[in-house]
């Protein structure tokens, strides 16, 4: 191809992505931002730490809902109108932070959240996927992950910028969610094929790998906690709001940078033995948070969390397209997100209690203990299944914990093309 054909194709694929993307970013920040911010300001409103992690676990709850619900609704009422209805009802679930009491309008509202987060990425995403190509998608794919490491990142700074009380950090945040829609609504991209609806079947990753499947429900009893409790505990310990948005910065920004290391191992060793050795980083990172006394330990505490952490959840998605047949693979994604999601619902809510019970330092020592107890198992599981052989391994993806979708994305299928998709 000339030169001149290159720039147009770059140029032509560049304008098709602006829009989906500065409609990601104002999702995934928003979004990112609203689980500090809920967190920080129901403390400052009185509620107990056990209802704090209840409003955690409601929101993972509709993300589950989400998945479930969404490829429904798009079949009933196409892609774009589903986005700006769901982010529409995004908005107002915020909003109505402003004008109910805490407690349970707080919670249904966050239920709600959940919901409207995961169908509105569901849709973004199938929008990325139906844009790229075979030669476009390993690009399409690192941009949007850089995105929403940048979103995340960045919109934990609103927080200290227009503070956790009042109305204004509402405000912003409502913004981002309808703002999120003038873009989408505005591109010239078609619709992308409207994906089967099917109910997801657990028990289906059971039999392909038990060890994905356990240890994925344990990232979420863990790292779905941290999101909601990771902020009560900066609070309790006496960090201000500013520091508070850096400890949460830090967790995610090691997590991306751990990422590549994660995969390159795992690409050339026994998963289960990077997966072993990640989930002990990730424990003993949790018991060095406990018992830090200064703010330089803590937060080289959280970042060595972040970057042994985060990785794992797509070392287990790995380990589990390892076993997979060529036609399981977005079923797979699908049951990894329900295990998830189900471990995120549980996570908060027993992490918080502890918390209220035995103080701050309880929960980095409940995610201690689990992290100990998913090496047990993969122990265990390693001495009943062989390890897969390296010529049969496939290729380690960074994994974005937003919708089954992005999957099709990391593997290049469309919509439609496998088969019924479960959501």
């Amino acid at each position: 191809m000339s030169e001149t054909g290159q720039s147009v194709q770059s140029r032509s694929l560049t304008a098709r992505l602006s829009p989906l993307l500065i409609t990601a970013a104002c999702l995934l920040g928003a979004n990112g931002l609203a689980m500090t911010m809920i967190a920080v300001r129901a403390r400052a409103e009185g509620l107990p730490d056990a209802s704090i992690g209840l409003l955690g676990s409601l929101y993972f709850a509709g993300l589950i809902a989400g998945v479930v619900l969404t490829p429904f609704l798009i079949a009933r009422a196409g892609h774009i109108r589903v986005f700006a209805a769901l982010a529409s009802i995004s908005a107002i679930a915020i909003m109505a932070i402003a004008f109910t009491p805490a407690g349970w309008p707080w919670m249904v509202a966050r239920f709600v959240s959940g919901v409207g987060s995961c169908g509105t990425v569901m849709v973004l995403e199938s929008w990325l996927n139906s844009i790229a190509s075979n030669t476009s998608r390993g690009r399409i794919l690192s941009v949007y992950r850089i995105v929403d490491l940048a979103a995340v990142m960045g919109g934990q700074f609103m927080l200290p910028a227009f503070g956790a009380s009042g109305s204004d950090i509402l405000m912003v945040l409502a913004v981002l969610f309808c703002f999120a829609v003038v873009p989408i609504s505005l591109a010239r991209e078609g619709n992308p094929s409207i994906p089967q609806a099917k109910v997801i079947n657990p028990m289906m990753l059971w039999r392909v790998s038990p060890v994905a499947m356990v240890g994925i429900f344990t990232i979420g009893l863990t790292n779905g906690a941290f999101r909601m409790v990771g902020p009560i505990y900066a609070e309790s310990i006496g960090l201000g709001l500013e520091t508070v948005a850096a400890f949460i910065a830090i967790w995610v920004l090691a997590g991306a940078i751990f990422q590549y290391p994660a995969g390159w191992i795992s690409d050339r060793l026994d998963r289960r033995l990077v997966l072993i050795g990640f989930t002990v980083g990730a424990g003993l990172a949790c018991l060095f948070i406990a018992r830090s006394m200064t703010q330089s330990e803590l937060f080289l505490g959280v970042f060595l969390f972040g970057g042994f952490a985060l990785p794992l959840y797509s070392l287990s998605a790995a380990h589990a397209n390892d076993h997979a047949e060529p036609g399981q693979f977005v079923d797979v994604a699908a049951g990894l997100m329900l295990a998830f999601g189900s471990g995120a619902m549980i996570g908060p809510f027993i992490a918080s209690l502890l918390m209220g019970i035995f103080g701050p330092a309880a929960f980095f020592v409940y995610t201690a203990t689990l992290h100990l107890a998913l090496v047990l198992f993969i122990i265990v599981r390693m001495s009943r299944r062989e390890a897969v052989p390296a010529d049969q391994r496939r290729r380690f993806v960074w994994l974005l914990r937003t919708s089954p979708m992005i999957y099709r994305l990391a593997r290049g299928e469309k919509t439609g093309d496998e088969g019924p998709s479960p959501k």
